[in-house]
């Protein structure tokens, strides 16, 4: 800094100029002995001095500023925080420097933006780079396969804007017990105990963890002693009664009322383990209510502060029923979050519930202190009654009732769910108990017909009548099975094999069902791994997906649409990013069929898989189609989803089905299962004759069988139950087969077969049922038996009939 004194160094050098100029004029005069020479020669001298000291003066360069080298060790220091991992990059993606939470987080390695995340994640922190050098900032949040969540913020910094400075702090990370740890330590505990509150945080086993300076003066008459550790019941007495009350009063105290609140994040979604939850327990003398410290209205603001703290919901309100406050949490579980309270509680529940609400906080301002609770319905979710906490607060002046309300949001929807799935199952087995009985009846029918078309050729005029009732009986038999899809209780026959392949073989046809004027795009992943289900089955579910498709396209006018056909590889990384709670972690084959059509409405997309529901005209639908598409697809333990967009005055919209089959992995060193069922030889034709025991308690079925069975030669006895059947293998009647129904009154058909190997070890048994054969094994677990579905026609009978004995005489 220039502070105008001359400087030494500054005047010599000014005197040597001096010098120099005159002796510069000395010489000139000396050889041209020019007095005016002289003269001339020193004004152009001063002239051009004065100039260039001007123009220098003018033009004087700023200092330029010194930067020192960077210490990046003094940078590391300044960012290390335990909170937000920090990290710095340069142009080329390299990580200059990092904190020690980055390294703790995302390991020492890794750069932003390529961080150990979800692929989606990684799109997200790429344009947030993108972002950042060409706008100077962005955000992105981003989460690991292990379900962490984070928000990172990026920034362009530097001299030439050549670094980017990464913030990326935990989301959902908060600590509502250490923060109110801290907070029964400081102002909250006092405050607490001042309004009469003795507060302390009580863990699972007993212990206390924290408490505030009011509790640890009634409980042990010292303000300042630790309670840390100490058994939170030994410090309660109980008294005459039930009263509790302080242990070291030795019962001559007032009674407690204690207050339970459960110390839970509010903002999680998952349900809090109640064996690892703390809970905040404040202990009032039951004689005054909570506030009983300042008495007064005086104390109603700061109890507002502090109650609004809690996670809990929690309100208050006069003997006029007005609203006094209400935090917000208590606005949140009402379904009003951010709102400002209303006059009245009343304002938030039905029309039918106001009433009900008004009189029980009358009763309990008027009454003694005491507390109850009233399920009451939101105007937020009316058709979901919530339970409502209620207690008399005394102390505060007038009387005043404080109300409790959790956020059952999530509980409920899991309800829902619960309910839906219970529903669901309900008729599921309705529908398969009434496939079974109709099955009886079919088989009856069908086994009628076809000996009344024994004594009957064609050209006779009863023929065609026969063949008319047969087919349509055969119809019936597909409505049952239908029935029994939905309800799970088919008969499947699943192999391990390729969805394309169903695909393939599906698709020539589906041209022929769709029509001309929609258009049938079919595309494939590579690498999708094998499913193990029925590929007849699984040809059903594709087929009746696309009709409903197509049938949606052409209610639309034109008629006109594109239906797609897709195969899609899922990988257990992008199941656990689709944030499922009804799909488990692992690899699927997705199949989807999407199509052009208007969508399916809200009200009725919840609707679409139960059974007989169809929004087709009377005569074009069953409403078994989705049902029994469910049915395949959960049987063969994959999920369906329907996902729709309703089209505006007849534009846009379309549905998309979903189906989700498991990729079945083989065990190491087996053979694919086509190759470990050895293939099957045609049946023997059993000539040989033999004796039957028929068991059948419906006497149509019995009696069809039982013809039937005659004219093929065998000898048949009947039985009407399992009962009278083991009797007549008891009195020593000997038979080469058994041919049982399932489902009998008394003693069905697996418990008789098993009471018969006590006598006949290898007496073979037929069962028929209209029940699924997988699940019937399951359940039966008999050696040596075989099994026929109903309804069955008499040649299938005696053929396996005939199958069955021809295999037990080789044997």
């Amino acid at each position: 800094m220039n502070s105008g004194i001359p400087r030494p160094g500054l005047r010599t050098d000014v005197l040597v100029v001096v010098g120099a100029l005159l002796l510069s004029a000395v010489l000139i005069w000396t050889v041209s002995g020019d007095v005016l020479l002289m003269a001339t020669f020193l004004a152009a001298i001063l002239v051009f001095g004065a100039g260039a000291w001007a123009l220098a003066r003018r033009r004087a360069p700023a200092a330029e500023v010194e930067f020192a080298q960077p210490d990046w060790s003094v940078t590391v220091a300044g960012i290390e925080r335990a909170d937000m991992a920090i990290a710095v990059t340069d142009r080329a993606g390299r990580l200059t420097c990092a904190n020690s939470c980055f390294e703790n987080w995302f390991g020492p390695a890794a750069a932003p933006p390529s961080l150990p995340v979800l692929p989606i994640s990684l799109e997200r922190l790429a344009e947030a780079t993108r972002r950042a050098w060409r706008d100077g900032h962005g955000t992105a949040e981003i989460a690991n396969e292990d379900g962490v969540h984070w928000r990172a913020d990026v920034r362009r910094t530097g001299r030439g804007d050549d670094f980017l400075v990464w913030r990326i702090g935990a989301i959902g990370s908060s600590d509502p017990v250490g923060e109110l740890v801290a907070q029964l330590d400081g102002k909250l505990g006092r405050g607490l105990s001042k309004a009469g509150i003795a507060a302390a945080l009580v863990d699972p086993d007993g212990t206390i963890r924290a408490a505030s300076a009011g509790f640890a003066l009634r409980a042990t008459g010292d303000a300042h002693a630790d309670m840390t550790g100490a058994d939170f019941v030994a410090l309660l007495g109980q008294e005459e009664g039930e009263r509790i009350g302080w242990a070291r009063d030795g019962g001559r105290g007032g009674a407690l009322v204690l207050y339970h609140v459960p110390v839970t994040d509010p903002d999680r979604t998952d349900e809090a383990d109640p064996n690892t939850t703390p809970s905040l327990m404040l202990v009032v003398e039951a004689s005054q209510g909570i506030g009983t410290g300042g008495g007064g209205t005086g104390s109603a603001p700061h109890l507002e502060a502090l109650l609004s703290q809690l996670p809990l919901g929690l309100a208050m309100a006069d003997r006029d029923g007005r609203l006094l406050f209400a935090n917000p949490a208590f606005m949140r579980a009402a379904g009003h979050e951010g709102q400002e309270p209303p006059t009245y509680p009343t304002d938030l529940v039905v029309k039918d519930d106001k009433r009900a609400l008004s009189e029980a906080i009358r009763r309990f301002a008027q009454g003694p202190a005491a507390a109850g609770d009233l399920a009451i319905r939101l105007t937020s979710q009316p058709d979901d009654p919530v339970s409502l906490s209620l207690a008399g607060v005394r102390g505060l002046g007038d009387a005043a009732v404080l109300l409790g309300l959790t956020d059952t949001s999530e509980e409920m929807r899991l309800k829902r769910q619960v309910a839906q799935a219970t529903k669901m199952q309900a008729v599921g087995q309705l529908a398969g108990g009434v496939a079974h009985d109709f099955n009886n009846v079919l088989t009856a029918i069908l086994g009628t017909c076809d000996l009344m078309l024994m004594r009957h050729t064609p050209g006779d005029s009863d023929y065609d009548d026969i063949q008319q009732i047969r087919a349509n009986s055969n119809r019936a038999a597909s409505l049952t099975r239908q029935l029994l899809a939905f309800s799970r209780q088919q008969t499947l026959r699943p192999e391990v094999i390729q969805v394309p392949d169903v695909v393939a073989d599906v698709s020539q046809m589906l041209r022929r069902l769709i029509g001309e004027k929609i258009q049938l795009a079919v595309t494939h992943d590579r690498d999708l791994g094998p499913v193990r289900a029925d590929p007849t089955q699984l040809e059903q579910v594709i087929v009746n997906l696309c009709v409903n498709a197509r049938d949606a396209m052409q209610s639309r006018g034109d008629g006109a649409g594109k239906l797609t056909l897709a195969t899609r590889r899922i990988t257990t990384t992008d199941v656990r990013a689709m944030r499922s709670e009804i799909i488990p972690a692992g690899e699927y084959t997705a199949l989807i069929v999407e199509d052009t059509g208007g969508g399916i409405p809200p009200e009725i997309l919840g609707k679409i898989f139960e059974p007989f529901f169809t929004t087709k005209e009377q005569g074009k639908g069953t409403g078994l189609g989705l049902s029994t598409v469910y049915g395949i697809v959960k049987q063969s333990g994959g999920f369906i989803f329907a996902e729709t967009d309703v089209g505006q005055n007849g534009k846009g919209g379309g549905t998309r089905f979903t189906v989700y089959l498991p990729v079945h992995h083989a065990t190491p060193g087996s053979l694919p299962e086509k190759a470990i069922v050895a293939p099957t030889p045609p049946p023997t034709q059993w000539a040989g004759g033999g004796s039957i025991l028929l068991v059948e308690d419906e006497d149509p079925v019995r009696i069809v069988a039982e013809r039937a069975l005659t004219r093929q030669g065998y000898q048949v006895t009947c039985a009407r139950d399992g009962e009278e059947g083991l009797e007549l293998v008891e009195e020593g009647g000997q038979f080469d087969l058994v041919v049982s129904d399932v489902v009998m009154p008394t003693l069905d058909g697996p418990a008789m077969a098993r009471e018969i190997r006590r006598f006949a070890p290898d007496l073979p048994v037929l069962f028929m049922s209209g029940y699924a054969e997988e699940q019937l094994r399951k359940q039966i677990g008999i050696p040596n038996a075989w099994f026929m579905p109903k309804p069955f026609s008499v040649q299938q009978l005696s053929e396996k009939v005939g199958e069955v004995l021809a295999q037990t005489a080789k044997g």
